[in-house]
C-alpha cells in the first residue's frame, strides 16, 4: 500500500461555488454539527499564556541576491514573510543558547 501525503497551498484557496456561499450564509449556529469536535478539558486553559503578537516594521535590508532568488523561487508571494520566518526562528534558537547558558 502506497501512502501520499498531501498539503494544501494556502495561496489556492478551495472556491466555494454560489450554492455553497448561500447555504453557509444562511446557516445558524444551533445548525452547527459540533459532534466531530470532542470537549475540551477543564484545564485546558489553565497553562494559557496571553502572547501580543509582534508588529511588523518596514526596513530597507541588503541581502545577497542568491538568498533573494532562493525566497522568491517557488513563489514571489509570501517571500518576504518566509524571510521573516527564518529570522524569527533563529532568534528564538539564539534566545534558547543564552538562557540555557544562564540556567547552567
Amino acid at each position: 500500500m502506497t501512502t501520499v501525503n498531501y498539503t494544501p497551498d494556502p495561496s489556492k484557496k478551495t472556491q466555494l461555488t454560489e450554492e455553497q456561499e448561500a447555504k453557509l450564509a444562511n446557516l445558524s449556529d444551533e445548525d452547527i454539527d459540533y459532534s466531530d469536535i470532542p470537549a475540551l478539558e477543564d484545564d485546558f486553559w489553565n497553562n494559557a499564556k496571553f502572547i501580543t503578537p509582534d508588529l511588523t516594521q518596514p526596513v530597507t535590508l541588503r541581502v545577497k541576491q542568491s538568498v533573494l532568488q532562493y525566497f522568491q523561487a517557488n513563489n514571489k508571494k509570501g517571500y518576504q514573510s518566509r524571510m521573516n520566518a527564518v529570522l524569527e526562528s533563529y532568534v528564538l534558537a539564539q534566545k534558547n543558547l543564552e538562557q540555557n547558558k544562564q540556567n547552567s
